[in-house]
């Protein structure tokens, strides 16, 4: 028996992701067409044994988080769960705070998702790899080049044995091309672990705070306080995968992912690709259409774009590696070219919408997504432009690497600037 732990994090977290996650929590963005954490959702269902699924964040349980773990429990079948943290309590810290409903039933192991990256989810290959060698804790690693692995948790591990034998989190200089996916696979002795940080942090609190009612017992970090003290101890373990990864901390970012799950989708939901049928638009690539979506038989859609629920393409419209959210409507001959558009904007007829994509390196194989900075010396540095909900972009104008914040009725042209 196994069950899976998502960790979504909270509000304070995801402020790249603004101005989008204004308006729902970043783990329900739409990425390819699904809310991002239902590909983690749709990756656990399928491995055979799973008999629950937790969330574990600091996010306040609202209507459009209700809604949509009623309709995953549906859908998949399984019981799907959000456990509140009362304060966060970082990477580690929910997983001991939740400890007996994680493993309530007795699994046999549980899988620990961040809800922030982008993946294949080689699931399945990695518990294969921990029955083979069980052992506290299981890593998913893949490769980076030697400039952007100082971005990641770095991983050295034995080449023969799999065994981490050193963890670095973003280190100053280079460790290793081994990066740390913030995928894991942990037996329940993980947790032993984690209790003793808990109670490090009790007693280093009580030194300081006479009271006794030290409120930081509880943050547990796993990358800085497990996995780097525990190294090299024979309890934590690597599964390299050469598959699909990417993190998901901006807009830009997101378009990306959106770009590999269309990608992903050939294999794993061909059904959720637009097909090219005569009298409607034209498909150039993976292209994700909502079924109620109203789209123009002369758009020209791809490749690498998602639209959402009840959108609008009218006439002669060109959208291009661009994500256009519920409710939105592109007027005739507008242009739309790596871009965010968010909940209900309006893009006026014949004007242009257009971003610079922050894409890796094409010829590298093991280059990821730089973590993208918005400025350099005081000005906006190219990038996705990004439309906040109910924009509305008049006719006949040109929006260029720009970012809109909600609510704006713009009345001319922009370039490189951020629309307040």
């Amino acid at each position: 028996m196994l069950k899976a732990v998502i960790l979504i994090g909270g509000p304070q977290k995801g402020t790249r992701f603004r101005p989008l996650s204004f308006e729902v929590p970043k783990p329900l963005f739409p990425v390819a067409g699904v809310p991002m954490i239902q590909h983690h959702i749709e990756a656990c269902a399928q491995v055979p044994g799973m008999q629950e699924i937790l969330l574990i964040g600091f996010y306040q349980p609202d209507e459009a988080l209700t809604r949509f773990l009623e309709a995953a429990q549906q859908e998949f079948n399984l019981p799907i769960r959000y456990l509140q943290e009362f304060v966060p309590l970082g990477t580690g810290g929910g997983l001991y705070h939740f400890r007996d409903q994680i493993l309530a039933g007795g699994p046999e192991a549980f899988f620990v998702l961040n809800a922030d990256v982008c993946s294949d989810f080689p699931l399945t290959a990695m518990l294969d790899s921990y029955r083979h060698q069980p052992h506290p804790f299981l890593l998913l690693g893949t490769t980076a080049n030697r400039t952007q692995s100082l971005n990641y948790g770095c991983i050295v591990e034995n080449p023969q044995t799999h065994e981490v034998l050193h963890y670095v989190e973003k280190p100053s200089t280079f460790v290793s091309d081994i990066i740390n996916c913030g995928i894991y696979l942990f037996s329940p002795e993980a947790l032993k672990p984690l209790r003793d940080v808990f109670q490090r942090n009790q007693q280093d609190g009580q030194l300081e705070d006479s009271s006794g009612l030290w409120p930081g017992a509880g943050t547990i970090r796993l990358e800085q306080d497990v996995f780097s003290a525990l190294a090299g101890q024979g309890q934590i373990y690597v599964h390299l995968t050469d598959g699909i990864w990417s993190q998901i901390k901006s807009a830009g970012s997101a378009l990306y992912a959106s770009r590999l799950y269309l990608g992903q989708y050939q294999l794993t939901h061909p059904e959720r690709l637009a097909k090219h049928t005569p009298g409607g638009p034209r498909i150039r690539g993976n292209v994700y259409i909502h079924p109620t979506a109203k789209v123009a038989p002369s758009a020209v859609l791809g490749p690498n774009v998602s639209i959402g629920e009840g959108v609008t393409v009218g006439e002669g419209v060109r959208l291009r590696e661009s994500i256009v959210l519920h409710g939105a409507t592109l007027q005739e001959h507008t242009c739309v070219l790596h871009t965010i558009v968010g909940w209900g904007s309006t893009v006026g007829r014949w004007a242009r919408v257009e971003g610079t994509p922050n894409d890796p390196n094409p010829n590298d194989p093991r280059a990821h997504m730089d973590s993208e900075s918005l400025f350099k010396d005081g000005k906006l540095l190219p990038a996705i432009t990004i439309l906040g909900c109910r924009v509305r972009i008049p006719a006949e104008v040109l929006i260029l690497n720009s970012i809109v914040l909600p609510h704006k009725e713009l009345s001319r042209s922009f370039t490189n600037q951020i629309i307040l």
